[in-house]
């Protein structure tokens, strides 16, 4: 199963890197760490033609124009292991890129993840997952009161993420737009 992803620009990656390793520290929660690039999941998948998915997003790339999208709040995914996310507030260009992408990617995946079908698909940014517990939540909620999530941030790139052993590592990387070429 791989991800199709934007990895989010270099001032909020920082911030998201930030709170995540204060989140390791005080409370032990690293499990999040699995993917090191905090990033936006547009959707899951599995592939059996890597070759054409890394063609299609390419071109789906070069077609794309950055744009914004804006955070508000903190949000729970509630379970046996909490997840804790920033979430992100569903736009025209937003919405119109995550339908192209999971309508397009369908049509070549032997498998794609529920949770980003287009009625479901609830875009965020994970702050804790995998290693957290209701206990915790109370804690980990307050201590992150503090900060802000109003934020904005461009979306500027594709990028495929694949598990490799225990991460998810970055396979590929498309920036939007055409790039003009030098004479």
């Amino acid at each position: 199963m791989i991800a199709v992803t934007s990895l989010l620009d270099p001032s909020h990656s920082a911030r998201v890197t930030e709170l995540t390793e204060l989140l390791d520290s005080q409370f032990g929660l690293n499990e999040v760490k699995m993917t090191p690039y905090p990033h936006l999941t547009l959707l899951t998948a599995e592939i059996p033609d890597m070759e054409e998915l890394q063609q299609y997003l390419q071109e789906t790339s070069r077609e794309t124009e950055p744009f914004t999208i804006r955070t508000t709040g903190l949000g729970v995914f509630p379970g046996e292991k909490p997840v804790i996310y920033i979430p992100v507030l569903r736009t025209a260009p937003l919405n119109q890129l995550h339908d192209r992408l999971h309508r397009d990617i369908s049509e070549m995946s032997s498998e794609m993840g529920i949770y980003y079908n287009p009625n479901m698909w609830l875009p965020h940014i994970s702050l804790a997952l995998g290693d957290t517990s209701p206990e915790v939540l109370g804690p980990v909620l307050t201590f992150l009161f503090n900060y802000n999530f109003n934020w904005e941030i461009t979306i500027d790139n594709l990028t495929i993420l694949q598990k490799c052993g225990d991460y998810y590592l970055k396979e590929d990387e498309y920036s939007f737009g055409r790039k003009e070429l030098s004479l």
